[in-house]
């Protein structure tokens, strides 16, 4: 008797302590995966949309639009460029969400973040030669020919170099680090140690990137180019890109803020302030993808947030929501969606399921159909995944 009625007793006292030493769960930002998955689109095939709605309303304002699908020839900016330092900075306000401390833990604690890290890290690398088919023919490898940098690799090492700062170093540490390396970096670029030519510090040839890249990039470059856009010294300034985005989280998950909409205020004001800083510096120091300078890592920064203020104010303040669920399922899969989209032959899948419907349709018609098939078929297969609950994370 004494036994039945003390044993219940115990599992709430239990349960009562077990609940008061829980953690706070983790803030999860539904703007964050709908912005992720809305950065995504554009990658799966939306970029071709505006191209298509020019060949069938012939409207001149749809190749602005085109043109801002394609990267940048050199300098200059352009919505596209966007799009890979967006992701960063989204993995970033990640993991400014929920800042962990791991500095003053006992490395046993420490170790399984560490070896989750580590092996991120290695696997984002070997995800980023797989899409970039980089072996060249196929087995029995080249070594010589694979190329090394990617994306994905970039993505790697900059979510690897903000988790060590968030997990071992104070926000204040954090800023004055993201100073540092833009103005160290800008300095390195404008007055190179080491170059190629004399075609100038910011050219193809002539930059301190194409020089590091040809001393100490294994494998191939790019296009065979001299310098690599994934390449070494331009992976140091996407850090910051990534810091960004930590700061972005500390301030949305900040106690004692005056309410949600003096954070999309404050936000907004930074977006903005960040693009005029950043197209200021330009006049020395130009915005260029490919070398990643400065200038392009403060203003891709800039719009980074300015959209994520958007998002969260229509998302998570307004509560605006079933738009974005269309966004949300890409964005829930987004890596495994970009791997798929180098090794899988979406455009044939599409092709096969609907190219009959689109070939009935008249011919003005066809592209656009082509383009909402192509991307319609990529997203069903990642709705299924959603229904399903198959989140796959690296």
């Amino acid at each position: 008797m004494t036994t039945i009625i003390d044993k219940p007793q115990s599992n709430i006292v239990k349960s009562v302590i077990e609940t008061a030493s829980k953690p706070k769960a983790k803030l999860r930002l539904k703007s964050l995966d709908a912005l992720r998955g809305f950065d995504m689109f554009w990658i799966l095939g939306g970029e071709a949309i505006f191209a298509a709605l020019l060949l069938l309303t012939g409207w001149a304002g749809f190749k602005w639009f085109d043109g801002q699908m394609h990267h940048s020839a050199w300098h200059g900016f352009t919505f596209y460029d966007l799009i890979f330092p967006l992701f960063i900075f989204l993995s970033g306000v990640a993991l400014g969400l929920s800042p962990k401390r791991l500095d003053k833990l006992p490395l046993p604690q420490r170790m399984p973040l560490y070896k989750h890290a580590i092996k991120r890290l290695l696997l984002l690398l070997l995800f980023g030669v797989i899409y970039n088919h980089g072996w060249g023919t196929g087995s029995p490898f080249a070594v010589g020919d694979i190329r090394y940098a990617s994306v994905l690799g970039r993505i790697a090492f900059a979510w690897f170099f903000c988790a060590l700062l968030v997990w071992h170093t104070s926000l204040r540490t954090q800023i004055v680090t993201a100073i540092t390396v833009l103005v160290g970096y800008a300095l390195l670029q404008a007055f190179p140690l080491m170059t190629l030519d004399s075609s100038g510090p910011f050219s193809q040839t002539g930059s301190i990137n194409a020089a590091v890249d040809s001393l100490l990039l294994p494998g191939i470059t790019y296009q065979n180019a001299a310098v690599d856009p994934e390449g070494i010294l331009s992976t140091i300034p996407a850090v910051v890109n990534g810091l960004f985005g930590v700061f972005v989280g500390h301030f949305i998950v900040k106690p004692h803020i005056k309410g949600e909409w003096f954070k999309v205020a404050v936000l907004t004001v930074s977006g903005f302030g960040l693009l005029a800083l950043g197209w200021a510096v330009s006049l020395w120091l130009p915005v260029n993808k490919t070398l990643w300078t400065s200038s392009f890592t403060i203003v891709t920064s800039g719009w980074s947030i300015l959209f994520l203020a958007l998002f969260y104010a229509i998302i998570d303040v307004v509560k605006v929501q079933k738009w974005a669920f269309f966004f949300t399922v890409i964005g829930c899969n987004s890596i495994v969606i970009y791997i798929a989209s180098s090794i899988v032959n979406w455009k044939y899948t599409a092709n096969s399921i609907f190219g009959g419907l689109i070939s009935a349709l008249p011919n003005h018609t066809q592209v656009l159909a082509g383009v909402i098939t192509l991307v319609l078929v990529q997203w069903l297969v990642l709705y299924w995944m959603y229904k399903r609950n198959i989140f796959i994370k690296v």
